[in-house]
């Protein structure tokens, strides 16, 4: 150990037992709690990092801007991680055991080849601290709508707080230069950003959420009189832009709250004649339409039901129709390798869900569905710049989110989703594509 400077305290948050039971108990697992030690020991080597203790220790001298874990209670930190790892880590945060003065690089640096964290001779530990999802959360008919209430239902009031004034909680599409360069042909494939920064401010979410909008309507071809069906209507901004366009169209959505603030946009938009909202899971979807769309829903419907979510896609697109989705996705390894994990961000932030692989959709589709893969189109570091935005904005509002009653250990687990999301993308182990679904009877 070698010592520095003392950082300056953060006071511990209040958390109350009855609403984050496993945050407010510490376990007891002193072996467990060791081998956690060893593995810190060998991230902040293996990574450069810089672990602060309490008292102004360090763990091991580290590079100047190494990323930094400042621990505020290392056995707490340690044994919450022995007991259930990355689960333990999260929770950790949320009770304010460990902070960071910069989340994202901290995160950025342990998402990096996460799998070369543990030694290969100790990873058949890992079954005796990784869970599995608990069947209740499985996203079956009768669980879906519970796993939508505990995220979406939270408070409209809340998002509106962090997200812009179109209320789309889904990834921007920035502008690269002067002007977006035309939509390419079709084609099966990875599209590479040009070589620029993006250019994703505040002030141009607006736009860059309508550009993300128009582009998945246009793969779609949707306008006047296009029969369009929306699965996961969000707030209602995407049925309103192609409602805009001429389409009539129905949108579904399983969020009474969602659906009672988009029912309401679009009425005062005009457009309640040309978009109907309707409560409605997307297993039970009716009609027959020419264009199928979904924004990031395909998340929410968990492994087991990816044939019924393909099958409805199938069954309600009109001869000579398109499906347009967008999806967060992951490689198709990892994918496979956390299928069956019971992670963090299932546990307190999507419940059910889990991010396909491109493959995965196109081999689902065309093992279930006469649906065939045409167009795949990656936008991965736009959804890093949407999120830093998202959590900037959260971040500077906290006050706000404390006044709608959201406690800060609530506030504490909402920054760590967003940085740990943006990490994600950084690092390439999540992506966005823009995918295009047609039949092979419908191509000339």
């Amino acid at each position: 150990m070698t010592t520095t400077a003392s950082p300056t305290a953060t006071p511990t948050p209040f958390v109350d037992p009855a609403r984050w039971p496993d945050v407010a108990r510490v376990p007891d697992v002193p072996l467990r709690a060791a081998a956690a030690a060893r593995l810190l020991r060998r991230a902040a080597s293996r990574r450069g990092l810089r672990v602060e203790l309490p008292g102004g220790r360090v763990l091991r001298p580290a590079p100047p801007g190494a990323p930094v874990l400042r621990l505020h209670h290392p056995r707490d930190f340690l044994h919450r991680v022995g007991e259930s790892g990355l689960i333990g880590f999260g929770e950790s945060y949320q009770a304010g055991d460990w902070d960071s003065p910069d989340l994202v690089a901290l995160l950025t640096a342990l998402a990096t080849a996460p799998e070369t964290l543990v030694p290969s001779g100790a990873r058949w530990l890992r079954r005796f601290y990784v869970q599995r999802p608990p069947d209740e959360e499985l996203s079956t008919a009768a669980n879906a709508r519970r796993n939508v209430r505990r995220h979406y239902d939270l408070s409209n009031e809340l998002f509106a707080l962090f997200l812009d004034p179109t209320m789309s909680y889904s990834s921007a599409l920035f502008p690269t230069g002067p002007a977006d360069a035309p939509l390419p042909g079709p084609r099966l494939g990875r599209a590479p950003l040009p070589g620029r920064t993006l250019l994703a401010t505040h002030d141009g979410l607006p736009a860059a959420q309508h550009r993300k909008i128009d582009r998945l309507l246009d793969l779609a071809r949707v306008g006047p009189g296009t029969r369009l069906l929306e699965i996961g209507t969000g707030w209602g901004e995407l049925a309103l832009r192609a409602a805009a366009r001429g389409a009539h169209v129905v949108t579904l959505t399983l969020s009474e709250q969602q659906l009672a603030l988009a029912r309401q946009r679009i009425a005062a938009a005009g457009q309640a004649d040309r978009a109907e909202v309707r409560l409605c899971d997307y297993r039970a979807a009716e009609g027959r339409y020419d264009a199928v769309v979904s924004v990031e829903m395909i998340e929410a419907v968990g492994r087991p039901f990816w044939p019924d979510y393909f099958a409805t896609l199938d069954r309600v697109l009109a001869p000579g129709g398109r499906v347009a989705l967008q999806a967060i996705t992951m490689p198709h390894d990892r994918m496979l390798a956390s299928s069956r994990t019971y992670t963090w961000i299932l546990k307190y932030i999507f419940p059910g869900g889990l991010v396909p692989s491109v493959r995965a959709i196109e081999e689902t589709a065309a093992r279930h569905t006469r649906l065939r893969l045409t167009r795949a189109d990656t936008y991965g570091p736009h959804y890093a710049e949407t999120l830093r935005l998202w959590r900037e904005r959260f971040t500077e509002r906290s006050p706000q989110v404390a006044a709608l009653g959201f406690d800060e250990v609530f506030r504490r687990m909402w920054e760590l989703y967003l940085a740990h999301s943006e990490a994600g993308f950084r690092t390439g182990y999540l992506d966005l594509h823009q995918l295009l679904l047609t039949r092979d009877e419908d191509r000339p």
